[in-house]
């Protein structure tokens, strides 16, 4: 089952001490005061009601209670007060991550379908020096890299954004990807971050999935600024 198959291998990313969780979005979740969506349309609906879900399993798994994680006036999860967390979603699954905030300042997930980006998006997603390493792959694996360069921005722009609290496009960010993992470097300052500091994460293939984790140990935006 892909919920068994995507949260084993999220288990198998996640360090010590974090919980992990697993919602259908295309099920009905109830959602709890304070979580409203208005005017959403009903599918929008359920996916923001699958990814409390998700978000209130992983909070069990280290001991939380189920508590409402309300959308901000940015968009982001809003987590309770000593709680850090990330949520992410394709059509037919979501997944989330949460932990304590005293061993991290910010986490970021990301799951994607394990298909081709397509070409034309590569201009807005990579920076030059991206891209040509890309090319250095074999013609029918440079889409699929392409992808999972992109997921592993979405997953350090989600970790670092409590920390920052600043909205910023593909081209602030580079990423060198690994087999099992990655590093993004800020191509630019972004307070409190400065110019080439970095951001570790690791990846995984699953269930035609690409999932990457983004992890920021607690105190090193504050460390990397200086």
């Amino acid at each position: 089952m892909p919920e068994e198959v995507l949260l084993s291998a999220l288990r198998g990313l996640v360090p010590a001490g974090l919980g992990c969780g697993w919602a259908d979005p295309g099920r009905d979740h109830a959602l709890l005061p304070g979580e409203a969506l208005p005017h959403a349309l009903p599918a929008r609906l359920r996916e923001f009601a699958a990814g409390r879900a998700a978000a209130r399993a992983a909070m069990a798994e280290i001991g939380l209670p189920p508590v409402a994680v309300p959308q901000g006036a940015d968009r982001a999860p809003v987590w309770p007060v000593g709680v850090v967390g990330s949520i992410t979603h394709t059509a037919g699954a979501c997944l989330a991550v949460v932990g304590l905030s005293h061993g991290f300042a910010g986490l970021g997930l990301d799951l994607e379908e394990a298909t081709p980006l397509p070409r034309d998006l590569w201009d807005t997603i990579l920076l030059p020096d991206e891209q040509m390493a890309l090319m250095r792959l074999a013609p029918e694996a440079r889409g699929l890299a392409a992808k999972v360069a992109f997921s592993a921005k979405e997953a350090a722009y989600k970790a670092q954004y409590p920390v920052s609290q600043t909205l910023f496009g593909f081209e602030q960010m580079t990423v060198a990807v690994e087999q099992a993992g990655f590093v993004a470097r800020f191509a630019g300052p972004i307070a409190p971050f400065a110019a080439g500091a970095e951001i570790a994460g690791r990846l995984t293939h699953a269930a035609g999935h690409v999932l990457t984790l983004a992890l920021l140990p607690k105190g090193e935006g504050d460390d990397r600024a200086k």
